[in-house]
C-alpha cells in the first residue's frame, strides 16, 4: 500500500494571495487553514484601541485571547489600517491590486460604506474573487447574531449549559477555506473572479443535519438508546463508550458477560442496566486496558 501524502505537502493554494479584512474567529481561522495550504496571506485590521498597550491588535480576538490570535496569524503579514480614512483606503487598494481573493466578515451595509460592494470591486479588479462571511444568508445578513444564536436556531443548544466549543464559527471557517478553493478553481477555469457568501447560520445547520435527520435525538441509536453508545460513570471517572457496530457490540457484551444473541439486544433496558453495572465496577485504567485487549472503542474521562 502506498504511503499517504501529508496534507501540508500538497499546498494547493501555493501562489495564491489572500487579503483578509475578517476579524474575530471564523475569518482568521479560515485564513490560518489557507496559509497551511500554501497561500500568501495578508490581513488588514483596525488600529488598536486608544490607550491599548504597545503591540496590541485591533482585532477583538487579540484582546480576548492573545494565544488564539497568535496561533491563527502565524506565518502571515498583519497590517493596521483605518479603512474609514483616505490613508486606510490607499493601503487597502494597494493590497487589493495584488490579491487573488478578498476575505471579509462585515455586514453588507458596512461593505457598502467602505466601498467594497462586489459590483464595484469586480469592475476595478476583474481577476479578484471575494468570499464574504455573514451571520445569515440573503436578506438576513444584516441581522445581529453570534455562534450561540445560530446553534440555538438549529437545535444544538440543550439545557442552560453553553456548548463546549464554537461550532458555527469553526464550521464556518471550514466552509470559508473551502470557498477560497472554489474561487481559485473558478478563476483557473473561467479566467475571472467570483463572489461567494458563507453564512455561519448555514454552517450550524450543516452540523445539525444528523440531529434533523433524527440520528442523535433521544430514542435513536446514537441518542442514547444503544447501550454500547453512551457516556457511563466508572469507579474513578467516566467513559465515552462507542461500541456501535455489531462486532464492537459483541465484544462489549462478551466482556460484560452478557448473552447477546442479536444486535438489537443492545437496545433493551436489561442490557443498559448490565453494561452500566459492568462499567461502574471498573477503573479508568481497567477500561483502557479492556479497549486494547478486546478492540472496543472507548475513551475514559476524569
Amino acid at each position: 500500500m502506498p504511503e499517504p501524502i501529508a496534507a501540508k505537502a500538497i499546498r494547493p493554494l501555493k501562489g495564491t494571495r489572500i487579503l483578509s479584512l475578517a476579524l474575530n474567529l471564523p475569518g482568521p481561522a479560515a485564513l490560518m487553514r489557507c496559509c497551511d495550504m500554501g497561500a500568501t496571506c495578508v490581513k488588514l485590521e483596525p488600529p488598536a484601541p486608544a490607550g491599548a498597550p504597545a503591540g496590541s491588535s485591533g482585532d477583538p480576538m487579540g484582546l480576548y485571547n492573545r494565544k488564539a490570535y497568535d496561533q491563527m496569524h502565524r506565518g502571515m503579514r498583519v497590517l493596521a489600517a483605518d479603512l474609514k480614512t483616505e490613508k486606510g483606503q490607499q493601503a487597502l487598494h494597494k493590497e487589493l491590486a495584488k490579491a487573488d481573493v478578498l476575505l471579509t466578515s462585515f455586514r453588507p451595509s458596512a461593505l457598502r460604506k467602505l466601498g467594497l460592494e462586489w459590483k464595484a470591486l469586480r469592475k476595478q479588479y476583474p481577476q479578484l474573487s471575494m468570499v464574504a462571511i455573514v451571520g445569515a444568508p440573503g436578506e438576513r445578513a444584516e441581522e445581529p447574531g453570534h455562534d450561540l444564536t445560530y446553534l440555538a436556531e438549529n437545535g444544538l443548544v440543550t439545557g442552560l449549559d453553553l456548548p463546549p466549543t464554537l461550532y458555527a464559527d469553526m464550521g464556518g471557517s471550514l466552509m470559508t477555506s473551502e470557498a477560497v478553493l472554489q474561487t481559485r478553481l473558478h478563476q483557473h477555469q473561467k479566467g475571472k473572479g467570483v463572489f461567494l457568501e458563507v453564512a455561519l447560520s448555514e454552517a450550524a445547520a450543516y452540523l445539525a443535519l444528523p440531529r434533523s435527520w433524527g440520528l442523535t435525538l433521544p430514542g435513536s441509536a446514537v441518542g442514547g438508546s444503544h447501550a454500547g453508545y453512551r457516556v457511563y460513570p466508572c469507579k474513578d471517572g467516566r467513559v465515552a463508550l462507542a461500541a456501535l457496530e455489531p462486532h464492537f457490540s459483541k465484544a462489549l457484551a462478551e466482556a460484560a458477560g452478557l448473552r447477546q444473541s442479536h444486535p438489537l439486544a443492545m437496545f433493551s433496558p436489561e442490557t443498559h442496566a448490565a453494561v452500566a453495572a459492568f462499567v461502574a465496577g471498573k477503573t479508568r485504567k481497567q477500561l483502557d486496558a479492556l479497549a486494547t485487549s478486546k478492540d472496543i472503542p472507548l475513551f475514559t474521562l476524569a
